[in-house]
């Protein structure tokens, strides 16, 4: 998935006239006591198109802390072991009217074992017919297994990508789902088949957003709501969420955690 995402964005930058490509740096994590804790590949590029976009893989096993494991499903201080392998992907892009998007899937066992993820529209100038068409790929891809998961996880993902402090949401919304425990082989391989398929709708609706929009021009104004829309997604990932915790607690790679983070913003 990894590469099939990649290859399609420098795609895009052909398309625009750039040459601008994804550079790769392997990382290794370190856990006192260890021998094979694992790591990952940052993939980032800069081009024309994407001002920034990072598009990792990581596979990780060791211990949580005793005062975080309580806070991770199947874990608890006597209980602290946990493996999780997954891809994180976020896009920011230069003309603010071209949408940023995040985008993640994962899987985890500690005690337990459960795939999680989703993918989320972020634009700084909202077009309802983007939105319908980013939500119509997710509700594809969760109706293709289950009539009840779209529903569900948009509402959760609604839910979670919330900002208190500024009582508004991150974006537009997408689909947000955990904990699709594998209780035995058949549940991993149905879990497996999902979270596969939210890959597959992201790589098929995000590239066609782009093209759509990537052309348009832009002014001065849209530039600065873009630059204060992205202190709101900085905000966001560096307060609330999920996946920057769980990184920083797990002694991951610092600069592949905070790729999510966009490479200007202002703060009004």
């Amino acid at each position: 998935m990894r590469d099939s995402i990649c290859a399609e964005f420098e795609a895009i930058e052909r398309e625009a006239g750039s040459d601008a490509s994804f550079q790769y740096t392997p990382w290794n994590r370190e856990e006192e006591g260890n021998p094979d804790p694992g790591g990952g590949v940052q993939g980032l590029m800069k081009g024309k198109v994407f001002e920034k976009v990072g598009v990792n893989v990581s596979t990780v096993r060791g211990s949580f802390a005793r005062e975080f494991a309580g806070s991770i499903n199947g874990a608890s201080a006597d209980e602290p072991g946990f493996v999780a392998t997954g891809i994180s992907l976020v896009a920011h892009m230069t003309n603010p009217h071209v949408p940023a998007v995040h985008m993640n899937t994962r899987f985890l066992t500690t005690t337990k074992a459960w795939f999680g993820g989703g993918a989320d529209l972020n634009p700084p100038i909202p077009y309802e017919e983007d939105t319908e068409e980013f939500h119509a790929a997710m509700r594809a891809a969760c109706m293709g297994h289950n009539p009840t998961y779209y529903e569900r996880y948009k509402k959760w993902a609604d839910e979670y990508f919330y900002i208190p402090h500024r009582q508004v949401h991150r974006g537009a919304g997408g689909i947000f789902y955990d904990h699709l425990e594998c209780v035995d082989d058949a549940a991993f391989d149905r879990n497996l088949a999902f979270t596969q398929d939210v890959g597959k709708a992201f790589l098929d609706v995000f590239p066609a957003l782009v093209r759509k929009r990537m052309g348009s021009d832009f002014t001065a104004e849209d530039e600065a709501r873009q630059l204060e829309y992205r202190g709101r997604y900085a905000e966001f990932n560096l307060v609330y969420d999920r996946g920057t915790i769980f990184g920083l607690k797990t002694g991951g790679n610092i600069d592949a955690i905070l790729m999510s983070l966009p490479p200007r913003a202002t703060w009004s």
